[in-house]
This record gives structure tokens, sequence and C-alpha cells, in this order.
């Protein structure tokens, strides 16, 4: 049996906003249920650890593989992954299981979405947990245009912008793609080029460039076990990458989307855990969120990475369970 069979429960699935969306459920269904957001490239299995430990707890879990990714359908155009379609899946999810609100957690791209769901659904969110990813207003111009300007062409999220490559160079090897990405701190974020402060100046985080110049081994210790290497592996060697990196291709239209959205996020209790080795997502960048959040509460986890719930997941576990059963005590 492979990783995905052991470590996660029995795979659910649902049509639910014009795609079929594949999910995965723990604990008793009762209470404010606890979605699970999983970021890039990443997949629902990224939150196994959290998924057993909230389960264990009593607490209703649910961790989809969100739109592009896993076991969930992969629409073909670009613009099917935009913030709208983003947030809208997570809310039909929510009619499907016959729940109004619950409570919703984010990792890296999942933590943009996560944000997302009380500007644009409101009526659908009791809280927000936050990992790693802060809430960010919006920016004063596309951001496409600004992270161009300050980092260069070769930075990931402006190569993403290019049509087929990204697809071509992640998808040639995904084993070696995932080895490099799922690495503990040190890399790929110490080679980065200085992290997104720009230190430095010119390109930073030219992952095309450093995944093929890589030679698959060196540099920082690997994450995953071969067994939980090869979910992610098997999941992007069959399902692509044109989904996840679409996500990315809609940074533009979600900043001329939000010009309409609230700036502000008022009573929801909201949980931000940061990461203290995060390159990409520093906890300096949570920082200003005390300006734009009215009930907020921060912690951040020692000797973490990017990929904080797969690597200190006892830390994750702790904080997140302290909170809820603090603010929604069962």
């Amino acid at each position: 049996m492979s990783a995905l069979e052991t470590m996660m429960p029995p795979v659910r699935r649902a049509n639910v906003n014009g795609i079929e969306l594949a999910w995965y459920e723990a604990g008793p269904r009762e209470g404010v249920p606890i979605v699970l957001c999983h970021g890039f490239p990443e997949l629902a299995f990224s939150w196994r650890h959290q998924i057993k430990a909230l389960g264990d707890a009593g607490r209703w879990v649910i961790a989809p593989d969100q739109r592009g990714y896993g076991l969930s359908s992969k629409p073909s155009n670009v613009t099917d992954y935009d913030i709208d379609h983003l947030t809208g899946d997570l809310a039909a999810l929510l009619d499907q299981l016959g729940v109004h609100k619950a409570i919703f957690v984010g990792h890296d791209w999942g933590g943009i979405v996560a944000w997302q769901m009380p500007l644009i659904h409101p009526s659908r969110v009791a809280g927000v947990i936050g990992l790693n990813t802060p809430f960010i207003p919006r920016a004063p111009a596309d951001p496409i245009a600004i992270m161009r300007n300050r980092f260069g062409p070769d930075m990931y999220i402006v190569w993403f912008q290019n049509p087929d490559e990204p697809e071509a160079v992640l998808g040639e090897d995904t084993a070696k793609t995932m080895r490099f990405f799922m690495r503990r701190p040190a890399a790929p974020a110490a080679t980065a080029g200085g992290g997104l402060s720009g230190e430095g100046g010119g390109s930073t985080f030219a992952f095309r460039d450093m995944l093929r110049l890589w030679d698959g081994k060196t540099g920082a210790e690997q994450l995953l076990a071969p067994d939980e290497l090869a979910v992610f592996a098997d999941a992007f060697r069959e399902g692509g990458f044109f989904g996840p990196v679409s996500w990315y291709r809609n940074f533009t239209r979600n900043w001329q989307r939000a010009e309409t959205l609230p700036t502000r996020i008022d009573n929801l209790p909201c949980l931000m855990i940061t990461a203290e080795l995060d390159a990409v997502l520093s906890p300096e960048m949570a920082e200003p969120m005390v300006h734009f959040i009215g009930d907020l509460e921060t912690h951040m986890v020692r000797g973490s990475g990017h990929w904080t719930q797969q690597e200190k997941p006892d830390d994750v576990n702790r904080l997140m369970l302290d909170w809820l059963d603090r603010r929604f005590p069962k």
C-alpha cells in the first residue's frame, strides 16, 4: 500500500463549483469544521499529520486536493484558477457537506486562499489560521510588474507567467522536482539569491536554473521519506503542473478583482503561525497584520523552514489545538 493509503483517510469526491473535488475527512461530523488548504507544489497529503491530530482530538477536519492538484479536476483554462474559483470551490464544498461556516487553515498559496475567504465569502468563515502565509493587503500596483521590476524575469513567480516552459521544466523529473523543493532549511532558500527581500539585486529565487543545475543530492536534508516523496512525485507526474502554475498566472487578475474587496478583517478570530527559517515567507512579513486584522494572535515555530506542517507537525498541531480549544471550544 502507498503512503497515501496508509497515512490518509479514504478519499471522498463530489461535484462542486463545476469541477470534481477530492477531499479527505477525519473526526466526528460535529462542531465547526476545519478546512485545510495546501500550497504549491503540494497536496492534501501535506496535512497528513494535522488530519490525524485534529481528528484524534475530536475535531471535524477536511483537507481537499484543490483544483489542479492531486485527484481533483484540472480545468484547461488559466482563468479557471483565479481567486473567485479557488474560494468558490471551498464555499461549494461547505454546501456539499451541509455546513454554513468553517475555520479555514492555509499554508503557502493555500494561505492566500484562506485569507481571501472572509473578504469574498464572509458569511462562510468562522475563523482563519494562516501558516507561514500572512494576510497581505492589496498591492499599490500590479504585483507581477512589481516583482519583475524588483527581482528580475527569472524570479519564479515572474517566470511562471510564461506559457508551457514552467510545466515542462518542473515536470521533466517530478521526483527530482519534489526533492528540490521539499528540503529542510538552508536550501533551496540559501542559494536563492538573498530571499524575497531582494538583497543583492538581480533575479532571486530563479528556480528554473537552480533546478536544472542541482545534482539531485547536495544541499540540505531531505524532508520526506521515500514513500512520502513518491506520493507527491506520482501525483505531479500524472496530473502535471499546468493547474498549479496557473494559480500564479492569476496574480494580476486577482489584484484587479481585489479593488472592490474589503481591506480589513474584523470580528473574526484569526491565528497566524510563522516559521523562523522560512526564507520565502519570513516572520517579519506577518508583522503588519496587526494593522489589518482586529482579532489576531501570532506565534512562531522555531527551527522550521517553509514546509512547517510537515517539518514541525507537533508544534503546529499544539498551536492549532490550543487556539481552537480557547476560541472554538467543543
